[in-house]
């Protein structure tokens, strides 16, 4: 049985660690460096590091940030936000990253994925997905919308179909980002994962809505990711890294726990 990743997402805004419910009222929560080092140290997985307005401000990632927290953590560190070239990708391999997640550039310059993935590795290109639920409709036969520049602009791009082509294109994983279950803790959006998981044959990573363990739980077996971003649960000190894991681990889910 494959072991099922636990994955912290740091979301930062100028410097800070953030959250926000939905992508709006977006708060200031502390220090992303102390947090990487806590998580680590707790057994996470892996880290998540999002520039959460490097797109929308068009400019590049902090990379003195990234730097400082790469120094704190020894396990595979994904890096996002402001990627526009291969360029870019390669400052943040530099900078201490693993991976690389591109998403708005991707979007409007798909040829982004193939390009990464030719320079860096297919292995460390990772093409993180914001979505919309919409209905289904002719122009959504998935019924979820591709969003970008933080949920600002709508594409009129059916997830679904973007999931499939950023594969084929190169990514080797895809995170998918509900928006409709970001920061709710009232559950990942459990449709959308499993159809994205059931159409691709790499990993996809849920993310969106987790606010206790059976929401994980059900994640990775009703709606088959190979693994699962935490956030607000873990920032706001509802549980440890080391206690989901646990419970999960009792429940019969494969985690690897670090001692």
């Amino acid at each position: 049985m494959l072991t099922k990743r636990i994955i912290a997402c740091l979301d930062v805004r100028a410097g800070r660690l953030a959250k926000s419910v939905k992508f709006v009222d977006t708060k200031d929560i502390g220090d992303p460096i102390k947090a990487a080092k806590e998580y680590y140290d707790d057994g996470l997985d892996e880290l998540v590091f999002y520039d959460i307005t490097a797109s929308s401000d068009k400019r590049a990632i902090m990379l003195d940030v990234v730097e400082k927290v790469a120094a704190q953590v020894y396990i595979p560190f994904s890096v996002g936000g402001g990627i526009r070239n291969v360029e870019d990708a390669n400052k943040l391999l530099g900078a201490g990253a693993e991976k690389i997640n591109v998403n708005s550039a991707a979007v409007k310059r798909p040829d982004l994925i193939s390009e990464c993935a030719l320079a860096i590795g297919t292995q460390n290109t990772v093409l993180s997905m914001d979505i919309l639920k919409v209905g289904e409709s002719r122009e959504f036969p998935s019924g979820y919308e591709i969003v970008i520049d933080g949920g600002r602009k709508r594409t009129l791009i059916d997830a679904l179909e973007w999931a499939l082509r950023g594969e084929e294109l190169g990514a080797g994983e895809l995170v998918i980002n509900s928006i409709d279950a970001d920061g709710t803790r009232n559950g990942y959006e459990i449709a959308l994962t499993r159809m994205i998981a059931e159409a691709v044959s790499i990993p996809v990573i849920a993310s969106g809505g987790a606010g206790k363990p059976e929401h994980i739980f059900e994640v990775l077996t009703e709606g088959k990711a190979d693994a699962a971003l935490i956030a607000s649960m873990v920032h706001y000190g509802d549980y440890t890294v080391r206690e989901l894991k646990e419970w999960l681990q009792s429940r019969g889910i494969n985690v690897r726990l670090r001692y």
